[in-house]
């Protein structure tokens, strides 16, 4: 039997926001596998250690949950004005599929700084100390993100005081800014912001029943309904939604029903290979709650609440990129987010999670009778776990 050696690649293992997710240089990619395809799927799939029946990653450096099982690609960019392309994969834990379909708006935070790190940004524009605005193309879905990276000493600042809940220590405070989010691709409204044309729609969800609902593509596709609608406070915690089968499933029926109605796929078979897009969230008026950390959450410390899913799972804190939906429909009156965070105008939201808080801000405008967002900003931080090479078989792809 001939066994062939395990490959090094270069690569860097770095937590952004919430989430963490081995980065590489597109140039150290093997050959076969530095154009989209079934190689470089299957690379990554190997590099995090799926698709794994066990749903454990033990081979591998995914983490088996939806934030820890995502790989990056970062490139000098393709477009004017830009410093890098941005190339995002979600890799399933016990499926056989990379979902190529939307942006991680945590990993956002990561790609900046590893512009940086990489070398990809003109030293020129590199304050020896201060901030670096890293213009980087977010080429999933084709929109310009702005990362301002703190700068000291001539190196990207990792270390600082910034605290963001559902991460265990500070770190340097990153801002964001997502440049005209709403998804302007799919959706039978033409690439509107509300791809149905409604704030409110009602959905009919089969074997759940008729739940109003509010689609938006602002950030990532994502569908919105009241907590009390389906049977919860809003304030619930990863163990009482991701232990109990049936509520998986009927919250997985939603995602469904909004992904046909948004016009994201045609039939339902097709939402097993997109499960990173639509996201499905609840909303819910402010109330006390226990983050999972333990911290007392105030109704005075927040507008609402919201929960949501991610690849079949409560999130543990929240998307970022289902942040950027969250501030935009708040800000829009009359949607269900905008409603329980107590309706009227607003340029900014402060919302519960299962880890804690967060505070978005949206700036959103009606022109000719259409909703549109021109901006989304948010703080993260980003952060170097390890760097080296990651090692494959060489048979794997």
């Amino acid at each position: 039997m001939s066994v062939l050696p395990q490959i090094r690649i270069p690569a860097t293992y770095l937590r952004g926001g919430t989430s963490k997710g081995v980065f590489f240089r597109l140039e150290d990619l093997p050959a076969s596998a530095q154009q989209p395809g079934v190689a470089r799927d299957r690379l990554l799939q190997r590099v995090i250690g799926s698709p794994d029946p066990y749903a454990k990653h033990t081979d591998g450096m995914g983490g088996a949950t939806s934030s820890t099982s995502k790989c990056v690609i970062i490139s000098p960019s393709s477009q004017p004005d830009h410093d890098v392309d941005y190339l995002y994969g979600q890799v399933s834990i016990d499926t056989d599929f990379v979902d190529w379909s939307g942006n991680c708006g945590n990993l956002s935070t990561g790609a900046g700084a590893f512009a940086l790190h990489a070398g990809y940004v003109d030293a020129a524009r590199v304050p020896h100390n201060g901030i670096c605005v890293v213009r980087i193309w977010q080429a999933n879905i084709n929109k310009t993100i702005l990362a301002h990276v703190p700068v000291s000493n001539g190196q990207v600042q990792e270390t600082g005081n910034f605290e963001l809940d559902g991460v265990t220590f500070p770190a340097a405070e990153i801002v964001l800014e997502f440049i005209d989010p709403a998804d302007e691709g799919e959706g039978e409204g033409g690439g509107a912001m509300f791809p149905t044309g409604n704030l409110v729609d009602a959905l009919e969800v089969p074997d759940v029943g008729t739940l109003q609902a509010t689609m938006i593509t602002a950030g990532i596709p994502t569908v919105f309904v009241n907590a009390a609608d389906i049977g919860y406070t809003g304030a619930e915690l990863q163990p009482a939604i991701n232990e109990d089968k049936a509520a998986l499933v009927k919250l997985e029926a939603i995602r469904v029903a909004g992904a046909l109605r948004m016009g994201l796929i045609k039939t339902p078979e097709e939402a097993l290979k997109r499960q990173h897009t639509p996201k499905v969230a609840f909303v819910a008026p402010a109330a006390d709650y226990v983050s999972s950390s333990g911290k007392q959450i105030k109704t005075g410390d927040i507008d609402l609440n919201v929960r949501a899913m991610s690849m079949g799972k409560l999130h543990h804190a929240m998307m970022g990129t289902a942040s950027v939906a969250i501030a935009t429909a708040a800000a829009v009156p009359g949607t269900l987010v905008n409603l329980a965070a107590g309706g009227g105008e607003r340029d900014a939201v402060r919302f519960g999670h299962p880890s804690g808080t967060l505070r978005v801000g949206a700036a959103v405008a009606l022109v000719e009778g259409q909703w549109t967002v021109t901006k989304a900003v948010m703080s993260r931080s980003a952060r170097i776990l390890m760097e080296g090479w990651v090692r494959v078989p060489g048979d794997s792809f």
